[in-house]
């Protein structure tokens, strides 16, 4: 068994959310507006986001990766396993992820879905560690900025497991 010790509390998770979810709405009020969720890290806090926003959308999910198996570092090699089955063209695109720290995973989405024909395609993410970067990204969202550990919880996994913790852990290995 594996040590997990908290780092951010469930009420703070909630608290963030909330407060992302009405910026959001804000900021898409006048857009032809979908959210991209970026499985399966993404789906708890998408779920719990667009709860939040008070603006019609639509929803799509893609499932990409650049992590394989029990490893805890990115490979770099971005994996398409399920595209999106709505249309992108001529929409701004909210493109949420659990966790950005590499850049890798979501800068090559940001572009794959420009090439499919977004008008513009904005970030979003609970969970931002910009000291793992390997290539620079704005990310337009961000629910909290963490420390260089390996995180579980809120949609965040190590190995398939631990993904449905209410709060974000460090997880020891």
């Amino acid at each position: 068994m594996h040590k997990v010790e908290e780092l951010i509390s469930e009420k703070d998770i909630a608290a963030k959310v909330t407060a992302m979810g009405s910026l959001i709405s804000k900021d898409f009020k006048d857009k032809d507006f979908m959210v991209v969720s970026v499985l399966k890290g993404s789906f708890i806090f998408t779920a719990d986001l667009v709860r939040n926003i008070d603006l019609p959308l639509e929803i799509a999910f893609i499932s990409a990766s650049s992590y394989d198996g029990e490893t805890t570092t990115s490979s770099g090699n971005l994996k398409i396993r399920c595209d999106i089955d709505i249309s992108v063209e001529n929409k701004t695109v909210l493109l949420v992820e659990d966790i950005v720290d590499t850049g890798l995973t979501i800068s090559r989405l940001k572009d794959y879905l420009y090439k499919k024909g977004a008008e513009c395609v904005k970030i979003c993410t609970i969970f931002d560690k910009p000291d793992r970067r390997k290539i620079e990204v704005d990310v337009d969202y961000c629910g909290f900025v963490i420390p260089n550990e390996f995180v579980v919880g809120y949609g965040l996994d190590y190995n398939n497991k631990y993904r449905n913790l209410k709060n974000l852990c460090k997880i020891t290995i």
